[in-house]
C-alpha cells in the first residue's frame, strides 16, 4: 500500500535511484508513448497504469517511492489551485446541496455494497463495510488493521473498483464531449514571477504539515490547494504551470496504480475481481444516480458531476479533470468532502454493528 503523507527519509529518498523505480520509468514511458500513438484516451495514464499491473503481478520488482509520488500530489494541487478565487467561495454555498447528496450516496453505498458482499462474497461484516465505503482505501486500511480485518479482501476490492472506474472514464468523457486532452494556449510561462513558485512551494508545505497533523484527508491536495487559494486570493503570489507537466503527473500516478498489485498475487486477484467488478458497477450506477439528482441543484456539466461522485481515486480523478478541462476544483472539493464523510460514516457504521451484536 502506498502512503500519501510526505516523507523524507534517507532511504526513501535512495528508492528514487532504484533499479524498481528506475524500471518503473523504463516501462511506462513506452507504454505511454504508444498508447498516445494508438490515440488512446489519457494515454499517458492508462498506458504505465495497464503496463505496471501486469508487470507486478507477474512478478517483476517494480516500486513508486513515495517522495516521487508527494512531489506529483503536489504538483497536481498546484494546477487546480489556478482554478480557486474568490468566485469560487461564493460558489461554495452551492455545493452545499451537492454534499449532501455526497453524504446520502455514502451512506447508501455502504448499506448495498456490503450487504452484497455479506450475501454473495462471504465477507465478514466489517471487511463489506471496509470494502463497500466508496474510496479512502489508505485511512481504510489502517481503521481494517485496528478491526483485525482482512485486509487482502479490503485493499483488493478498491485497488480493482479503482483501475476499473479509471480505465473506463477517459472513454466516457472522450465520446461526450468536445474538450480535447491538455488544452494548449499561448500562455507566457517564462515571463512570469518564479518566485512565485518557490513560495507557493513553501506554502504548500507548510500547509502539507499542518493539515496531516490534524488528520485533514489528502493532505498533500488538500493542502497544497489552500496554500494556492490563500496566496492568489491574497495577491501574494501565483503561478500558472505549463499544461505538458500533467503528462508527466499522469505517468507517474498511472504508474503509482499498477505498483499497488505489487504485493498481490494473481489468484488473490482473480478470487475477489468478480464481486469487486459487481461492487463497482453497483456503486457507479449509484454515482450515475447521485449526480444526476445534483443536476438539479448546481448548474455544472454532467460529466464533471460524474467525476465527482465516481467511487474512489481522489488523485486519479483530479487528474483527469485537469486533464480534460472539467472544472478540478468542484471535482477535487467534492472527493475531499467524500473523505471526510467516509472517516466519519465508517466508525459509526461499526459502533452500530458492535451495538446490535451486544
Amino acid at each position: 500500500m502506498i502512503n500519501h503523507q510526505i516523507t523524507f527519509y534517507l532511504n526513501n529518498a535512495k528508492q528514487v535511484f532504484s533499479i524498481k523505480f528506475v524500471t518503473v520509468l523504463i516501462i511506462s514511458i513506452p507504454s505511454a508513448i504508444i498508447a498516445d500513438y494508438f490515440n488512446i484516451p489519457l494515454a499517458w495514464f492508462l498506458g504505465p497504469m495497464i503496463i505496471t499491473s501486469i508487470a507486478a503481478l507477474s512478478g517483476l520488482k517494480i516500486l513508486m517511492p513515495k517522495i516521487v509520488l508527494s512531489f506529483i500530489l503536489i504538483i497536481l494541487g498546484l494546477h487546480i489551485g489556478n482554478y480557486i478565487d474568490q468566485n469560487l467561495f461564493n460558489q461554495m454555498l452551492d455545493w452545499i446541496w451537492t454534499s449532501l447528496i455526497m453524504l446520502i450516496y455514502i451512506i447508501i453505498c455502504i448499506l448495498v455494497v456490503a450487504k452484497y458482499l455479506q450475501k454473495f462474497a462471504s465477507y465478514g461484516e466489517k471487511a463489506s463495510i471496509f470494502s463497500a465505503a466508496p474510496g479512502a482505501l489508505g485511512p481504510l486500511i489502517i481503521l481494517a488493521e485496528n478491526e483485525k480485518t482482512d485486509l487482502s479482501q479490503v485493499a483488493t476490492s478498491h485497488l480493482i473498483r479503482l483501475i476499473i472506474i479509471i480505465t473506463f472514464i477517459p472513454f466516457i468523457i472522450v465520446n461526450n464531449t468536445d474538450n480535447n486532452v491538455l488544452l494548449n494556449d499561448e500562455f507566457n510561462y517564462f515571463a512570469q514571477n518564479h518566485l512565485n513558485l518557490i513560495l507557493l512551494i513553501i506554502a504548500s508545505l507548510f500547509f502539507i504539515f499542518v493539515f496531516d497533523k490534524i488528520r485533514i484527508p489528502a493532505a498533500l491536495l488538500s493542502g497544497t490547494l489552500f496554500a494556492s487559494g490563500l496566496l492568489q486570493i491574497t495577491d501574494i503570489a501565483s503561478y500558472k504551470l505549463p499544461n505538458e507537466t500533467v503528462n508527466f503527473c499522469l505517468l507517474i500516478l498511472g504508474s503509482s496504480v499498477g505498483c499497488r498489485f505489487a504485493e498481490k498475487t494473481v489468484k488473490e486477484i482473480a478470487n475477489n475481481s468478480l464481486h469487486s467488478i459487481v461492487a463497482t458497477t453497483i456503486l457507479v450506477v449509484l454515482g450515475l444516480v447521485a449526480a444526476y439528482v445534483a443536476t438539479f441543484f448546481v448548474e455544472t456539466n454532467i460529466l464533471t458531476l460524474i467525476l465527482s461522485f465516481s467511487p474512489g481515486g481522489i488523485y486519479e480523478v483530479a487528474v483527469i479533470a485537469i486533464a480534460f478541462d472539467l472544472e478540478p476544483d468542484f471535482v477535487a472539493f467534492h472527493h475531499i468532502i467524500r473523505l471526510l464523510f467516509i472517516l466519519f460514516t465508517v466508525p459509526i457504521f461499526l459502533k452500530v454493528l458492535e451495538k446490535i451484536k451486544k
